[in-house]
């Protein structure tokens, strides 16, 4: 996995009317060196009807679009916010970024990391088995809370998910490096002085 040290983690919320997908919500967060230094949250105005399904989910309601500012104007915030930094989303790939392509958006070649391929390669080690990769169940596992299918809380968790696997990466490096150093007991000293 790609060790980031500062990047952008996203997520967003839609809703489906005859066959054209329309943003509601829009965020991300901004980490650096483990800690979140930034956050990006919009809803996004939609004059379509939201589906009762979409509203059970994310507690979106059309009152709260209504007053919100227009998608062009969300966008653009968004890519401010982001800039030229590495994105990681989770299952992103799938259909967060075809969305934002849609509306003009191509963020292909800085989107570093899918948390949830991330996820299925370490199914079986880092995650004990789990069955279920929901974004929210493996936050869960790995000790986060969250609030699912609200994009910033979303955002956040996919974050944390990712700085997990990272410190979980370090810890086996870490492990491995002692482990070569025990086999080896002179690997970690200093003996060039004896081989002049």
């Amino acid at each position: 996995m790609e060790k980031l040290r500062d990047y952008i983690a996203f997520d967003l919320e839609f809703n489906q009317h005859e066959g054209v997908t329309h943003l509601i919500q829009v965020s991300a967060v901004r980490f650096q060196d483990g800690q979140e230094i930034g956050a990006f949250d919009s809803y996004v105005h939609t004059s379509v009807p939201l589906k009762s399904f979409i509203n059970g989910l994310t507690g979106i309601t059309a009152e709260t679009l209504k007053d919100a500012p227009m998608v062009e104007q969300v966008l653009k915030d968004f890519q401010a916010f982001v800039g030229n930094l590495p994105i990681v989303g989770y299952n992103a790939a799938k259909s967060d970024l075809p969305i934002l392509l849609e509306h003009g958006l191509d963020y292909c070649d800085q989107y570093k990391v899918d948390l949830y391929d991330e996820a299925f390669e370490r199914r079986s080690s880092d995650l004990h088995g789990i069955a279920n990769l929901k974004l929210q169940t493996v936050a869960n596992f790995l000790g986060f809370k969250g609030q699912s299918h609200n994009s910033l809380e979303d955002a956040r968790m996919t974050a944390r998910v990712y700085e997990a696997f990272l410190e979980s990466d370090e810890g086996k490096l870490l492990l491995e490096e002692q482990s070569n150093l025990s086999m080896n007991p002179f690997g970690g000293l200093d003996l060039s002085q004896f081989l002049d």
